[in-house]
C-alpha cells in the first residue's frame, strides 16, 4: 500500500472515531435531558395506578353496600306489607261493629245519639 493509501485509511479511521465520539456524545445528552422526564412519568403512571386500584376498591364496595340497601328496602316492604295485612285482620272486627252501630236508625237529638251509639260500642 502506498503513503497516499495509508493516509486515506487514517483519515477514514479518524472520521469514523469521531462519528463514534459524536454519537456517544449524542446518547449521553438525550440520556441527560430524558431521564428526569422519564423518572417523572414512571412515578405518575404509579400513581395513577395506586388511585385507580384505590378507586375499583371503593367502586365495590359502594356497589355492595347498594346492594345491600336493596335487599333491606325489600325486606321493609315485604314486613310493610304483612303488617298492613295483620292489622287489616285484626280490625275487621272494630270496622263490623261500627258499619253495624252506623246502620242502626236513631232518631232525635245528634248529641243523644251519638252518646248512644258510644254507649252500645263500650257495652254501657
Amino acid at each position: 500500500m502506498s503513503a497516499a493509501g495509508w493516509k486515506m485509511a487514517g483519515v477514514g479511521l479518524v472520521v469514523v472515531l469521531l462519528l463514534a465520539m459524536g454519537a456517544a456524545g449524542g446518547v449521553w445528552l438525550a440520556a441527560g435531558h430524558y431521564r428526569p422526564l422519564l423518572d417523572a412519568a414512571n412515578t405518575d403512571l404509579a400513581n395513577i395506578k395506586s388511585a385507580r386500584n384505590n378507586l375499583e376498591a371503593l367502586a365495590g364496595e359502594q356497589g355492595r353496600k347498594l346492594g345491600e340497601l336493596v335487599r333491606a328496602g325489600d325486606l321493609r316492604e315485604r314486613n310493610a306489607a304483612l303488617a298492613q295485612t295483620q292489622a287489616k285482620e285484626e280490625a275487621r272486627p272494630d270496622y263490623t261493629a261500627a258499619n253495624r252501630l252506623l246502620q242502626e236508625r236513631t232518631s232525635g237529638d245528634p248529641a243523644l245519639a251519638a252518646s248512644s251509639i258510644i254507649d252500645q260500642e263500650l257495652g254501657l
